[in-house]
């Protein structure tokens, strides 16, 4: 008897875990009972009393019109009274561009075959020609002293050859007049520009993220295609794209900007169009736009749009001479000085032949800004943020093999490897992301979240990189000058966490709301059809949810039971990181949970509840980027040097989720559902990655080999011959060669024939005549201390200026100390 009854409790467990259809239930119980009744267990009248309570319940529960008319529509009545409905412009926000990877992570089954059967993101070979020889001239035309403390601007040289080579219309076909690059190339190309300058990044980044030539490719008619994308193809034509309104920021579809449709006169005839008023700011390439997008709300009291238009947000596109237009005063943004500007207008008339689209695309502006900001967000400011945190990387590893303190490298000091390894690990975490990110767009996917995601945590993890950055190198970072490599990215920082979605919008907000309707694999139809009064699909959504819910609860009671031993590591996956995948599966199915119980009990108030929210994004953003870790170490072939930065990764974003796990038990408005999960999230604690883990991946950046050079692939290569601050790679270059001929001196050191090398550099050279007389290296040998000499004191001095900073003079501030060590070193 204990046997049948533990069958009964076995079976259900079982057809819950796989979310069995309400017909296998009914059988599986039918079986159950005729079981009991055929081995003698159950008599004849216990057998109809149990059929007499199972049966109507089959029947309930497969009959779908009873079930429907039983079950269903009450609950949809109470879930529409729950439920806020949604406006336009939220639902236009929610349904913007598609699911991918974020759904699988957000069902609690994730498909890891999926995942990594996704290709590898690549570029052709004339994409990779442009990044090696164009994008690295580009840089070599521009720096961020410069563009700061000279020209307040990309440099002119370097403006008129980001035209002539096509940057400014990389997204546009080739049959437009445009380079026509993937979306991994227009990654890579924003992600080595961000290496050396943020001002050539920022004005080749705009014209190809959300604006003009995005919006015309996607809705724009084919005269205003064939007109526009041509010049801004060949950079006759420089964009901009107005949308923020003082007093709707964040708020973006709340803007109080208005175009009133009316007639007017345009070009000698009267047309149909709008007077349009508008206050714009914090537009990027405004000051110089010749183009300019705008975003106003359309309104239409007379009705001239015809029956049944309803007028919204709409987008125009307006040449910069057209009367009314004001534009041409600056922001300044930190430093950046990127070219950045309000733009006002005053009862200025638009014909409706300016509507990007035409006349059917008045009102769908919001829509059209979301789908396409949807597939945006992945690139410009991911893109941005890990060149900048591979310039951080690349340089201060360098730098801190070549300065020594304590007879010692500093980069040898288990407090300095702390920051370094946390530097890497993130760049590691961030490029994974980024790449993945960049792999889905190219599979024509348009992944809302997922761009999310990769736009708040590699801009928050870059602001982690510089800052650690900073404190590695201390004074070094402070002191303003052409050879500081460090602190314009450390000023700027701040411009990336707040552009494109403020970062406390974007977490509270988008990922998790967003990402729970559209992620969620019954919830937007249950909106959707609670909202319509269609009862045949909210049946079916309904008893899925329920199903669902039940699923992810026996799944996690299992994972809670077993440690996690019932889950396999994927097939072809990497033996070594099989715990990674486990506990990545274990964490989708209770954020899956956790969500359910969270939408169940909070209802329509969890999006007013911006701390619960954050905290489930936060687990979901942690699993996108541990899987994007996973994934980049199988594209590149796993190469074993890159072990300690995938653990490192992999550690730190379960920690993450870790932390962010417990915040969400203790702070839990129903403490029923803190319990359950609690007891179904047992043992789930990580903690970060230990010491080992992070000096060895300290060790990766300050040493030349294959581990550093995957992780800073696609970076400026630093030359003295084209500016000075290459000198901390240049002598990082000899850096191999010194210590191979120093320890070989060694046991002469030991003994006392020859004294250890000075620490101060400018002795270094007559300690090598020294050692050279005594016949312990070669003239050749004597010759590369000498040139290590000089290129690592460039390395460490900071830069000076008159008293004045030479404004009385008139200097260009361009360092003239600097300059002359480099043509000594050149020479």
């Amino acid at each position: 008897m204990l046997i049948w009854i533990g069958a009964l409790a076995l079976i259900a467990f079982v057809l819950t875990f796989v979310q069995a259809r309400a017909v296998l239930w009914a059988a599986a119980t039918a079986i159950w009972i005729a079981a009991g009744f055929a081995t003698g267990l159950i008599g004849s009248t216990t057998t109809l009393v149990l059929a007499a309570i199972a049966a109507p319940i089959a029947v309930l529960t497969t009959f779908r019109p009873l079930r429907a008319a039983v079950l269903s529509a009450p609950a949809m009545k109470a879930f529409a009274g729950i439920m806020p409905r949604m406006s336009p412009t939220e639902q236009a926000a929610v349904e913007a561009g598609n699911v991918w990877w974020d759904a699988e992570l957000f069902a609690g089954k994730p498909d890891w075959k999926r995942l990594l059967a996704t290709p590898a993101p690549k570029l052709s070979p004339e994409e990779q020609r442009f990044l090696d020889i164009e994008a690295e001239h580009l840089c070599d035309l521009s720096n961020d002293w410069e563009s700061t403390s000279v020209w307040q601007d990309l440099p002119p040289a370097a403006w008129e050859y980001a035209r002539d080579k096509g940057f400014l219309g990389m997204i546009i076909p080739k049959r437009y007049g445009g380079l026509g690059f993937s979306a991994y190339a227009h990654s890579q190309v924003v992600q080595k520009l961000s290496t050396r300058c943020s001002a050539a990044a920022v004005s080749v980044m705009v014209p190809n993220s959300l604006g003009p030539a995005e919006l015309l490719l996607h809705y724009g008619t084919d005269a205003q295609k064939d007109h526009y994308l041509p010049r801004l193809a060949r950079g006759d034509e420089i964009p901009c794209f107005a949308l923020t309104n003082p007093y709707a920021g964040s708020d973006a579809a709340s803007i109080t900007d208005t175009g009133v449709v009316c007639r007017g006169v345009w070009n000698g005839r009267e047309t149909l169009g709008f007077r349009v008023s508008w206050r714009k700011r914090y537009i990027t390439l405004a000051p110089i736009a010749t183009v300019i997008g705008l975003a106003f709300r359309a309104v239409d009291p007379d009705g001239l749009l015809g029956q049944g238009a309803e007028p919204g947000i709409t987008c125009v596109l307006l040449p910069r001479d057209h009367p009314g237009v004001n534009i041409g005063r600056r922001h300044w943004p930190l430093n950046a000085v990127f070219q950045n500007g309000p733009i006002t207008g005053d009862d200025v008339f638009v014909p409706m032949e300016m509507v990007i689209g035409g006349q059917p695309q008045v009102g769908n502006g919001w829509r059209m800004l979301m789908e396409c900001l949807a597939a945006g967000r992945a690139i410009s400011l991911p893109s941005s943020n890990v060149g900048m945190s591979k310039l951080a990387v690349g340089m201060v590893g360098a730098y801190v093999a070549i300065r020594r303190q304590f007879n010692m490298p500093i980069g040898a000091f288990e407090g300095v490897q702390e920051p370094l390894a946390r530097m890497a690990g993130h760049l590691y975490a961030s490029d994974s992301l980024r790449q993945l990110a960049a792999a889905a767009l190219d599979q024509g996917e348009k992944p809302s979240v997922v761009s999310a995601i990769a736009k708040y945590h590699v801009t928050e993890r870059a602001r982690i990189v510089v800052n650690d950055a900073m404190d590695v190198v201390g004074g070094k970072g402070v002191c303003m000058g052409p050879g500081n490599f460090l602190a314009r990215a450390y000023q700027q920082i701040p411009i990336a966490i707040t552009v494109e979605g403020a970062n406390i919008m974007t977490r509270t907000l988008i990922i998790y709301g967003q990402g729970a309707v559209r992620c969620h694999p019954y919830v937007l139809t249950l909106m959707r059809t609670a909202q319509s009064q269609n009862l045949k699909d909210f049946d079916a959504a309904l008893f899925g949810y329920a199903g669902f819910l039940f699923r992810n609860l026996a799944r996690a009671s299992a994972f809670a039971v077993t440690g996690g031993l019932l889950i396999g590591r994927p097939a072809g996956a990497a033996p070594q990181l099989g715990r990674y995948y486990r506990a990545a599966t274990r964490f989708s199915t209770l954020l899956a949970l956790a969500s359910d119980l969270s939408m169940a009990t909070v209802g329509g108030a969890l999006k007013r509840k911006g701390a619960l929210t954050g905290r489930l994004g936060d687990i979901l953003s942690q699993l996108l980027i541990l899987s994007s870790a996973l994934k980049r170490f199988e594209d590149e072939g796993r190469p074993a040097e890159d072990l300690p930065l995938v653990h490192w990764a992999a550690q730190d974003a379960l920690a993450r989720a870790s932390e962010a796990w417990r915040a969400l038990l203790a702070n839990h408005p129903s403490r029923v559902v803190a319990f359950v999960l609690g007891a179904v999230g047992v043992g789930l604690t990580r903690a970060g990655p230990d010491d080992r883990v992070s000096a060895d991946v300290a060790g990766l950046i300050q040493r030349h080999g294959p581990a550093r050079e995957r992780l800073l692939a696609g970076s400026w290569t630093p030359r003295i011959e084209v500016d000075p601050i290459a000198a901390t790679a240049a002598a990082f270059d000899l850096h191999p060669k010194i210590e191979a001929v120093e320890r070989r001196l060694k046991p002469e050191i030991a003994s006392g024939r020859i004294a250890r090398a000075p620490q101060n550099l400018t002795l270094l050279d007559a300690w090598a005549g020294e050692v050279e007389a005594r016949g312990l290296i070669s003239s050749e040998e004597r010759d590369l201390f000498a040139r290590f000499a000089v290129l690592a004191d460039m390395a460490i001095q900071v830069d000076d200026f008159p008293q004045d900073f030479g404004l009385a003079e008139g200097l260009t501030r361009r360092g003239g100390k600097r300059a002359a060590k480099r043509e000594k070193v050149t020479q």
